[in-house]
C-alpha cells in the first residue's frame, strides 16, 4: 500500500469515527418537538387536548397536514422504536447507513485507470 493510499484511509477512516462520535453524543440535542416550520405552519390554531388526544381547532396550515409514509419508522423522531433513550443509536445509525450509501456510490462510480491492450501486432 503506497503512502498516499495509506493516508487516504487513515482520512475516511478517522472522518467516519468523528462523524460517529458526534451523532451519537450530539443527537441527545437533536428535538423531536416542532420547529421553525412546524410553528408556521400551527400560525392561527390552537392545539387542544381531547380524549383522543391533540386536536386543532382554528385556520391554519397544519389542519390538512397528514403523516408522511415513514412517520410510524424504526427511526422517527430521533429516536429507535420511539424511545427517547435511544437517540445517539438513531444518529449512530443514521451515519452509518449514510457511509454506507456513499461510500457505495463512490465505490462503484470510481474512476478507474484505463486497460492497456498488451495483444496488440506491431
Amino acid at each position: 500500500m503506497s503512502t498516499t493510499t495509506r493516508k487516504t484511509w487513515l482520512f475516511f477512516a478517522a472522518f467516519a469515527l468523528v462523524a460517529l462520535v458526534f451523532a451519537g453524543v450530539l443527537s441527545y440535542f437533536a428535538d423531536a418537538d416542532p420547529d421553525g416550520l412546524d410553528s408556521a405552519t400551527l400560525e392561527g390554531c390552537e392545539v387542544v387536548e381531547t380524549d383522543a388526544g391533540e386536536e386543532l381547532t382554528g385556520d391554519c396550515i397544519a389542519r390538512n397536514a397528514e403523516d408522511h409514509d415513514l412517520a410510524d419508522g424504526p427511526l422517527a423522531d430521533y429516536a429507535v422504536g420511539g424511545d427517547d433513550r435511544f437517540t445517539g443509536v438513531a444518529g449512530v445509525l443514521g451515519v452509518v447507513g449514510t457511509l454506507v450509501v456513499a461510500g457505495g456510490l463512490f465505490w462503484v462510480l470510481r474512476r478507474r485507470p484505463a486497460k492497456q491492450d498488451d495483444s496488440r501486432e506491431e
